[in-house]
């Protein structure tokens, strides 16, 4: 480097103030990259590695994640890491980018421990670590690893810290209580975080709740009933299933297609149908307007109508007079005037039954004079 490129740096660090110089510098952590799998425990690369480590040098957990290691740090992780997935990938990359200057070790439990301690599994103990140990973030892979930690173990792999969710791990026919209760008590434990909604648990529940979606699918990819463990009467029902789909489906569609084609012509011939009876309601509407005003307009038959039936039922004056004249003829005749004709008299009522009275009411005084005499 030249000189004055030196002098124009002092002169830049003159200029700064205390507060920035006193910054530590922090450089950004490079990923190691590896050109293949990860060793396992007993293979050369990972002695090597392990014996280059002093672990005489005790880290603490907050010097480990500040950076002020003076080693590697070695943490370790464990357990089953059936059916890899990507909960499992985010779970190793918490535990290697926690620290600077991480050594990941991963431990894989074998297939006679598992099944005594947690169940079945869907990939055998070789899958599981070859599907390990091709993780970008795992360094080692140790096999027939533990399922409770002992200090026996923990000193021969150098481990330094131990990475798994916080929450109590209970698993195990043997565990009493958590798995990692000593190791959090050493203050050791290094604290990952779970990926919801994923895990070996849900992906086989998804498995078994399609289950008829998936051995229908390995079927029409070639796979016997013997290698599905499926039953003699259940193959032949998904056999004869999956065929009675395909001729349904291409009855249904030829059905359809045959409606759809009466259904277009008939639509047709309502088309055309329709058509017709505007073109004929369009040359018969002046005829019909032509109807309406002869019957109903101003000089209509309706009109008409009308006038005579007026006519018939009040006839005119003249002929009124006519007939008036002709009775004052008539009647200056009076053997012929029917009002000459005299009347019989009216009889007047007969005073006899008044004479009656008369003579009682005398007689009545008579004998009241006697009496007064």
């Amino acid at each position: 480097m030249s000189e004055t490129k030196k002098r124009g740096r002092e002169t830049e660090k003159k200029d700064l103030p205390q507060a920035i110089k006193s910054v530590p510098v922090v450089t950004p952590q490079i990923m190691d990259s590896c050109s293949g799998p990860a060793p396992f425990s007993n293979e050369d690369q990972a002695r090597i590695e392990r014996d280059s480590c002093d672990y005489k040098i005790r880290i603490k957990l907050d010097d480990a994640k500040a950076g002020r290691s003076p080693r590697r740090v070695r943490v370790y992780a464990d357990g089953i890491y059936d059916m890899f997935h990507s909960g499992h990938a985010r779970q190793l990359m918490q535990a290697k980018i926690a620290c600077p200057n991480t050594y990941l070790i991963v431990g894989v439990c074998n297939d006679q421990l598992t099944h005594k301690e947690k169940g079945r599994t869907v990939n055998n103990q070789e899958e599981r670590y070859e599907a390990v140990r091709h993780c970008r973030y795992v360094d080692e892979v140790v096999r027939d690893a533990p399922w409770t930690l002992t200090d026996e173990f923990l000193s021969y792999h150098k481990i330094d810290f131990v990475a798994h969710d916080d929450i109590p791990y209970t698993a195990g026919a043997a565990t009493t209580g958590d798995v990692y209760s000593m190791i959090k008590a050493r203050g050791m434990f290094l604290t990952t975080q779970r990926t919801e909604g994923i895990s070996t648990t849900d992906v086989i529940a998804r498995i078994i709740k399609d289950y008829d979606l998936y051995v229908r699918r390995n079927l029409e990819r070639g796979y016997t009933a013997k290698e599905l463990n499926v039953s003699f009467m259940k193959f032949w029902f998904y056999f004869f299933e999956r065929h009675i789909v395909e001729v349904c489906t291409k009855l249904t569609w030829a059905v359809w297609k045959e409606k759809k084609l009466q259904f277009e012509e008939k639509y047709d011939k309502i088309k055309d149908k329709s058509r017709q009876w505007i073109d004929n309601w369009h040359e018969r509407s002046h005829e019909l307007i032509g109807s309406f005003l002869a019957m109903f307009g101003r000089d209509g038959r309706l009109k008409h109508w009308v006038k005579e039936g007026i006519r018939a039922i009040s006839p005119s004056r003249e002929p009124h007079h006519k007939d008036l004249d002709e009775r004052s003829s008539s009647s200056s005749s009076p053997a012929s005037s029917p009002l000459t004709e005299r009347r019989p008299k009216r009889q007047r009522p007969n005073s006899r039954p008044m004479a009656s009275c008369e003579s009682k009411e005398l007689k009545y005084n008579d004998y009241s004079d006697e009496e007064q005499s």
